[in-house]
């Protein structure tokens, strides 16, 4: 097919001013993404393919991720019934505890991570632990500008490298790769990053004066929980299933099973409760409660399980109609210039400033850089050192604006987040010593 370089500038140019307006106007970007797919189906249909030759590229595009919307569904249980059945509020109340205001920062970080770890969400992260960490920020005096920052990064370091998280399954989908696997290249990649990270947080934590701790944000949970140490058995059935490779979705239904089971039994919910918050997400009507735990299930998923729909349809069209082969051509002679890994960090930054979603940023730069790799492992992990963790730090961007609009967390937290800027730079500085053009470990 001959191609329009005018015409194939001009219909990108058009859907990524149809996204700004509606980051601009506060909508939602999917009323930007469904004409957006129309105009890229019309393109298609202008290039003479037929009808169904345009809904087989976008049902392509589908096929790849079919098995991640599964995964999703799961995840909007797996978060609702955590609840429900006290193991997020046990997590967060017993690690609470220790926290001081002199390394409250540095606890927050960590904790974040390690709630983050367990669930895969950074949304749901932020909405549980995160608007946790920043009333008792605001209640002791600590900058919040600061425990944003540590709980932005602390959200995303489970987003990343949790074999739970919907951006490392869309990778691992994407690029043929095992999660497993790929969580362990991770790791090594993000050891300096966080250790670094870590320090940079102590040193801010002892900086700030703070108060002391009440006891009343606790007594929250402990009044409308039953705490017993039971109700850890659905996170520990994640670790010990990921400890052994287990199947992630075999891991995350017997985690569902077990917490719908302590839920019953050690929560005294009924049946009927339950499918409501497996469905619906978990509700209380205590005021206070709300504003931390609220959240979860199948119906909070559904926005994120459209706009991956509507992206695996452009990344299909994409590829059958060569749109953006114009622009392949450029990235191909910037990765010339400065490293595949330098080109694919510039790509990143672009796609996710246009995009507006960490989905869709990584479904862009999938397009683009698929065949640059001699190894679909070390794709996946640059991909996971670039795209995922550059999103978060787009303003405009949902991977931002969503966890630090749920935490409460103020806009400028985005410049301290550390491990979110610490983890690119340091991979590429890595890369040049080692002069390894393709990998990072």
């Amino acid at each position: 097919m001959s191609h329009s370089p005018a015409k194939e500038t001009v219909i990108p140019a058009i859907f990524i001013a149809g996204l700004i307006v509606c980051i601009v106007t506060g909508h939602s970007v999917i009323y930007a993404m469904l004409p957006g797919y129309c105009l890229f189906f019309i393109y298609g249909l202008t290039k003479k393919f037929s009808f169904m030759d345009v809904l087989k590229m976008s049902w392509n595009g589908i096929k790849k991720v079919k098995n991640i919307l599964i995964t999703f569904i799961l995840i909007g249980m797996i978060t609702a019934v955590w609840r429900e059945c006290g193991t997020i509020p046990f997590v967060i109340y017993y690690s609470s505890a220790i926290i001081v205001p002199s390394v409250f920062i540095l606890v927050a970080f960590l904790l974040c991570c390690l709630i983050s770890a367990l669930t895969g969400t950074s949304v749901g992260s932020a909405a549980t632990l995160g608007i946790i960490c920043m009333t008792v920020s605001n209640a002791i005096g600590i900058n919040p500008v600061f425990t944003g920052g540590a709980v932005l990064s602390g959200v995303y370091f489970g987003d990343r490298c949790s074999v739970m998280s919907t951006s490392a399954l869309l990778v691992s989908e994407l690029t043929g790769t095992n999660i497993y696997v790929n969580v362990k290249n991770m790791v090594k990649t993000s050891i300096v990053p966080f250790l670094v990270s870590c320090i940079l947080y102590l040193i801010l934590g002892i900086n700030q004066s703070g108060r002391a701790v009440t006891a009343g944000i606790w007594d929250i949970f402990k009044n409308n929980f039953n705490l017993e140490l039971v109700v850890i058995l659905p996170a520990l059935i994640i670790i010990v299933f990921s400890a052994f490779r287990i199947k992630v979705r075999t891991a995350m239904i017997v985690s569902i099973l077990a917490a719908c089971v302590i839920s019953i039994l050690v929560q005294h919910r009924s049946f009927y409760e339950l499918i409501k918050t497996l469905l619906m997400g978990f509700a209380t009507k205590d005021e206070q409660l709300a504003a931390m735990m609220n959240g979860g299930g199948i119906i909070s998923m559904l926005t994120v399980i459209i706009i991956v729909c509507l992206s695996s349809c452009y990344s299909g069209i994409f590829e059958g109609t060569g749109l953006l082969n114009g622009l392949k051509s450029g990235i191909d002679r910037m990765n010339s210039k400065i490293g595949v890994y330098g080109g694919l960090l510039v790509s990143s930054v672009l796609a996710n400033m246009i995009a507006c979603s960490q989905t869709l940023g990584i479904m862009l730069v999938h397009f683009f850089y698929k065949d640059t790799h001699d190894n679909k492992e070390k794709l996946a992990v640059n991909f996971e050192n670039t795209v995922v963790v550059i999103a978060p730090l787009v303003p405009w961007s949902i991977a931002s604006a969503v966890p630090l609009a749920a935490s409460g967390a103020p806009v400028q937290s985005i410049l301290t987040a550390f491990y979110l800027f610490l983890l690119p730079l340091w991979n590429i500085t890595a890369q040049k010593k080692r002069n390894i053009p393709h990998s990072v470990f």
